[in-house]
């Protein structure tokens, strides 16, 4: 009996083996080389594609256009699913990979019609622009190629790849569109059903300015005394809780100093761009060396996007420069009319199995359009606009002075940023960057159709607000309200932060004169918890105050004592306070989330402006806001034994193991493995403690946060600083499938300069 036991085991041993040397041997054959000799027709000279030991694509061509081959090549050869997800994503094709499952996103990216505007957008460039667009497309559809079999994604899903196109790559920017600028219209759409259903005072309650702000001008929001407005809520409310979702505040942090503040008269950026974290990172280090048509050399270093041939963030030397999501106001309904024409047009959905989906939309003058609230909403929006995407972000790389970055800032065709850049000069400058409308009267609310002012939609603002050269030689960005007061009345809230995040930055930077990239680091790392502050407080008040037996709240009283007011991988008190606040946001405002849930509204997209209301109803305490609770007291420490509640579900009875690092682990996966956990060991990043939180500039959640870091004084790059969060290669046998992120994860500095080359391709023409 043992022994046939002894042969079963053996048995499953060594079909095990085999099945893993199978996958392993058809995964390698899918492996890109990274060594070797290439012929195309579409590069003017010979070019080179190094790669150093974390895989930095290193370029040599003689020119931008055989720079952009060379680099679509790298793209195709490391990155083609993602840029593939990406594409697909915008156009709302992912069913055709996916199935049915992903029929309801489709329909809903559909709605603004991107595969279209990009054909459109192609078709209107100049040739140089083209042309540069035809010939990194070769590039990608060479590398893609190169390994001779499809990549594990497909061969798992059962299909081919498709040819990549010249619009697609506007689509991969069309994506980035939808991930920062989406929030600016679900946020208004929340804001008619509130409006509509709880009256005008309830969103001028909910919308009041807080008391972090952080404008570059120090100029003030007035805080205007608002009522609290009544609310009649059902006593049933306090039997069942809904919890208001997180949605990710997709921005960065960016600041700089003039060189009157460096060692180096250079001045000196950082910039770290906060979005969702997965595998492959969203970021892929490249440097571009060529010269332009009257013969003078560029060198440019930074992170590129995958599908799109341009440095996003980086520095030639003579300029640095960085991006913060600008939110300013891009997008609004319009209220339609029985006289305004309304047509159908169908929409065909192509599935992995040849069928296909066939659904209508609704098309306006003014845009797509969208019944809700029981009526017809036309959505005007930035991005439908022919400027809304174009190339003229590579005019950055030949930019020698601020000044010049000026210039060509109002150009350029991507989501709206906060432009921070510096020279090696010493000067330093904020403004937006990107499209935004030439429409004067922002509105929160849905605008009439006779006061939509489509012809200005249909315009590119050039006049925009700008910081130069500070007297204080210091400048900031962290997704609030930047510009003047006046000038917001203008370019209005597209769904801005809260603002503690750069009150905090703010103060930092003014506490000192003199900075390095060690002090940018230091900051960029600053996890301390000085928004939660009244929070604990409260909590702590809270729990002292309680009628219940003292020993009911003691270890926790005990662990907030002693939480050290940072979001510290040890401190379980910080959870505390933080589970805290959200059951509070949640208990509160129930009884409005239960009423848009049943119109499949959602308040998700208004939590960050919540603070000034919460704080007033704490302190005031109206009687018409316990939906069923005792008093006010009753509903925070309902708060609490429901934030214990949670916290108990998800990580056991231990207070001990609700340490922050542990709550907020970071877990950085691949797509594949948030559906198949099999493939997790596989394809995931190593699990990590988690290091920071949302409201600091150590932005940190479990799959989301500072996408890169990123530190440059222009002329003295040998110091510059880029650290992506995963590596370079989609591969999961490649080296550089993981390279780099064990330094982010433990807030290490790599340099944004490549290191010795490790493979060589070259290519000719001949």
């Amino acid at each position: 009996m043992f022994k046939w036991f002894k042969l079963g085991i053996s048995v499953v041993v060594i079909g095990v083996l085999i099945v893993t040397a199978t996958v392993y041997g058809v995964l390698s054959l899918s492996l890109p080389a990274l060594d070797g000799h290439a012929l195309s027709d579409r590069i003017t000279a010979p070019s080179r594609l190094s790669r150093d030991s974390m895989g930095q694509a290193i370029i040599h061509a003689k020119n931008r256009q055989d720079a952009a081959y060379t680099m679509g090549y790298a793209h195709g050869q490391d990155r083609f699913f993602q840029m593939d997800i990406l594409r697909r994503n915008a156009a709302g094709e992912l069913s055709e990979l996916f199935g049915s499952a992903a029929l309801k996103l489709d329909e809903a990216h559909r709605f603004h019609q991107f595969r279209q505007r990009s054909e459109q957008i192609v078709a209107a460039m100049d040739d140089t622009d083209r042309n540069l667009l035809s010939v990194y497309t070769q590039g990608v559809n060479d590398g893609r190629l190169q390994a001779g079999m499809s990549s594990f994604e497909y061969l798992l899903l059962g299909v081919d790849a498709q040819p990549w196109q010249p619009a697609d790559s506007l689509l991969v920017i069309f994506s980035m569109y939808l991930d920062l600028q989406s929030v600016t219209y679900k946020r208004d759409k929340t804001l008619i059903h509130i409006a509509e259903h709880f009256g005008q005072s309830m969103v001028d309650f909910m919308l009041q300015p807080s008391s972090y702000q952080a404008a570059l001008d120090d100029s003030q929001l007035p805080a205007t005394s608002i009522l609290v407005p009544a609310l009649k809520a059902p006593n049933s409310v306090a039997k069942h809780i809904s919890h208001i979702e997180d949605t990710p505040l997709y921005g960065s942090n960016n600041w700089a100093v003039t060189g009157q503040l460096t060692a180096t008269g250079a001045a000196m950026v950082s910039d770290d761009m906060h979005l969702g974290l997965n595998v492959p990172s969203i970021w892929y280090r490249a440097q571009l060396n060529y010269q332009t048509t009257d013969n003078q050399p560029v060198t440019v270093t930074g992170v590129s996007l995958p599908g799109v041939p341009a440095i996003v963030v980086g520095s030639n030397d003579h300029i640095a420069w960085g991006f913060t999501n600008g939110y300013l106001d891009t997008a609004d309904w319009v209220e339609l009319t029985a006289q305004d024409t309304v047509k159908t047009v169908t929409e065909e959905i192509l599935l992995p199995d040849g069928q296909s989906h066939a659904f209508e939309l609704m098309m306006s003058e003014f845009g797509p359009v969208q019944q809700f609230n029981g009526k017809r909403y036309a959505l005007q929006w930035v991005a439908h606009q022919p400027y809304a995407v174009n190339l003229n972000l590579l005019k950055l790389e030949t930019a020698k002075t601020v000044a010049q970055v000026l210039d060509v800032a109002n150009h350029v065709g991507i989501p709206v940023q906060n432009l921070m850049v510096v020279d090696e000069q010493g000067n330093a400058a904020w403004q937006p960057i990107g499209a935004v409308p030439a429409r004067v009267f922002p509105s929160d609310l849905a605008v009439p159709s006779n006061r939509a002012e489509p012809a200005l939609w249909q315009k590119n603002e050039l006049v925009r607000p700008q910081v130069i050269n500070p007297n204080n030689g210091k400048l900031w960005t962290a997704n609030s309200r930047v510009m003047s007061a006046i000038a917001h009345r203008r370019f209005g809230d597209g769904g801005y932060a809260l603002g503690a995040r750069a009150v905090q930055i703010r103060d930092r930077l003014l506490a000192q004169n003199q900075f390095s990239e060690s002090d940018f680091n230091q900051l960029q790392l600053d996890n301390e918890a000085r928004f939660l502050l009244p929070w604990h407080a409260l909590l702590v008040d809270t729990l002292t105050n309680s009628a219940k037996p003292k020993d009911e709240y003691q270890q926790a009283l005990e662990y907030l004592a002693n939480w050290r007011a940072c979001a510290c991988s040890d401190s379980v008190g910080y959870t505390l306070v933080k589970y805290f606040r959200m059951r509070v946001i949640d208990t509160v405002f129930s009884p409005i989330e239960n009423h848009l849930k049943a119109k499949e509204e959602t308040l998700s997209h208004l939590k960050r402006y919540f603070e000034p209301a919460l704080w007033q109803l704490i302190e005031t305490k109206p009687h018409n806001w316990l939906a069923g609770h005792q008093d006010w007291q009753a509903v925070l420490e309902r708060s609490f034994s429901e934030a214990q509640h949670t916290l108990q579900s998800r990580f056991g009875a231990n207070m001990a193991n609700w340490r922050w690092g542990n709550v907020n682990q970071l877990q950085v996966q691949h797509p594949f493995s948030q559906q198949m956990p099999f493939l997790s060991h596989f394809l995931d990043m190593p699990s990590v403690p988690g290091f920071g939180d949302s409201f600091m500039p150590a932005v940190q959640r479990r799959s989301f946060g500072a996408s890169q870091r990123f530190i440059a004084q222009p002329g003295y790059l040998n110091k510059a600083v880029m650290t992506v969060a995963g590596g370079q290669s989609g591969h999961p046998l490649s080296p550089y499938y993981r390279s780099g992120f064990a330094a982010y994860a433990e807030g290490e500095l790599t340099p944004l300069l490549p290191g010795e080359t490790h493979h060589v391709i070259e290519f000719s023409n001949k």
